[in-house]
């Protein structure tokens, strides 16, 4: 019998015009080319809030794919996440006109400062009232290196050492710098903040120094929810420290559920509680009201979707450019500084060109659910029961109608059998996922860095 565990939602998409299905842009009832207005993002995420998602998680990159042909003709033909504009400014306009959906945000910390970091994720958490959310990535093209003034990308290990670092000066902002009660805002006695309870920030480490108070005042979440994606050993460890949310991309439900049960272990050798992490599957879902109506629009959908897109950006993400092998010949899959897991699952199973192409029938490298509502449900619960996952990253399709078709199918479905919610709970995007604090536990490794409410002198650094 399937559990009644609550399902947790997300939207994944990128402010761009192709992100995870390629070349369904060319679809006559897509609208992804309006990725560039404020009325697409604030429409979409009233869909998403109608639809009770939990929030939407919006994707990014620093650089270009140029690895397939060795140059960005197909990126650039098909839109293959170019051009993509800035995540962060979507999030304002569209927490405006909701109240409740979070928003996980990718920024790459390899190309950023903590210091200014800091304060971006903090104004945002300030105007959602909580709902901030940050996929933490290092990057993996060498495009992006060079585009920033490198000679070539930092080698995968360090870059998550370098992470590690960064974290590490972001919880001293955050959650060290100021004190809880600092802010009094005393228009009687001319006093806004408690200059004995703000703090400044120094640190000198291998990557980062820093010497100075965090420019806001404590967020109602004050850390951001931690997203991360990495699989690989280096960053399953990263997120057994740090992440509240971890994405996760298995090509099948026993692969999926290796790497939760991996990354549950992680988080017990840190310290942590195994469920202090929620975990989300990559999907791709087409809908209708019945199971032909679904299967028709598969069909319908396919004709417009590139395999060759697909593959062009999958040869940027494991580093091979697979237009160079014939369709049947074996890959070397040698060592690479791309995304390490996933060239390491394309070795694993032997993915030559042409099966590639196969797996990349809608454009994109999840394996699409098709059906109608008791079909895709069945589905979805069959994964969280078999695998340990608590929800998915759905990708769109064809854009609006795959969010609302979900909204408005699959959505009811799921609340009908008692495993998605019917409204949302109060407060923060950490508390809603969690059902415990606005603030991170004291047993997230952040915790360390942060002050009692004690006096003491104004100047007095945070170590």
């Amino acid at each position: 019998m399937a559990s009644k565990k609550q399902i947790l939602l997300n939207a994944f998409n990128m402010n761009c015009v192709g992100h995870i299905n390629h070349g369904l842009w060319t679809h006559p009832r897509d609208r992804s080319g309006e990725y560039n207005t404020i009325e697409h993002w604030t429409d979409i995420a009233r869909t998403l809030e109608r639809g009770l998602f939990d929030g939407l998680f919006i994707a990014d990159i620093v650089g270009v794919y140029d690895i397939y042909q060795g140059n960005v003709d197909t990126t650039l033909r098909e839109s293959i996440q170019l051009p993509v504009n800035d995540p962060l400014l979507l999030v304002s306009a569209m927490a405006a006109v909701t109240q409740n959906l979070g928003f996980g945000v990718t920024v790459n910390l390899t190309y950023e400062q903590p210091y200014l970091l800091a304060r971006r994720f903090s104004t945002l958490d300030h105007l959602t009232r909580g709902r901030i959310g940050w996929n933490i990535v290092t990057g993996y093209l060498d495009s992006a290196a060079r585009a920033m003034g490198l000679s070539a990308q930092t080698a995968h290990d360090e870059r998550y050492d370098r992470a590690d670092e960064c974290l590490e000066v972001l919880y001293k902002l955050w959650e060290g710098s100021w004190e809880d009660g600092a802010v009094r805002r005393d228009k009687a006695a001319r006093v806004f903040a408690d200059s004995a309870r703000v703090h400044k920030v120094q640190h000198e480490g291998r990557y980062y120094k820093v010497d100075g108070y965090h420019l806001s005042e404590p967020s109602p979440q004050r850390t951001p929810v931690l997203f991360q994606a990495g699989s690989s050993g280096r960053g399953q460890r990263f997120a057994g420290r740090h992440a509240e949310c971890v994405f996760i991309s298995p090509p099948n439900k026993e692969a999926a559920r290796k790497s939760v049960q991996s990354l549950r272990e992680q988080l017990v050798q840190a310290g942590r509680h195994p469920d202090d992490v929620k975990v989300f599957v990559g999907a791709a879902v087409v809908t209708g009201a019945t199971h032909k109506e679904a299967q028709e629009k598969y069909a319908d959908y396919r004709q417009y979707a590139s395999r060759e897109a697909g593959l062009a950006h999958f040869s940027a993400s494991v580093g091979i450019d697979y237009a160079g092998y014939d369709l049947d010949a074996p890959i070397e899959y040698g060592k690479t500084n791309a995304i390490e897991s996933a060239a390491r699952t394309a070795e694993q199973h032997g993915w030559t060109r042409r099966r590639l192409l196969e797996l990349f029938e809608l454009g994109g490298r999840y394996p699409a659910i098709v059906g109608d509502p008791s079909e895709v449900a069945d589905t979805l619960q069959s994964w969280v029961d078999e695998t340990g996952v608590d929800g998915f990253n759905l990708s769109r399709t064809v854009v609006p109608e795959s969010y609302e078709d979900f909204v408005d199918l699959i959505v009811p479905e799921l609340q009908q059998r008692g495993v998605y919610k019917t409204e949302y709970a109060q407060g923060s995007l950490r508390r809603k996922l969690f059902d415990e604090s606005d603030r991170l536990p004291d047993r997230h490794f952040a915790a360390r860095y942060r002050r009692q409410a004690v006096a003491g002198t104004p100047d007095r650094p945070m170590p």
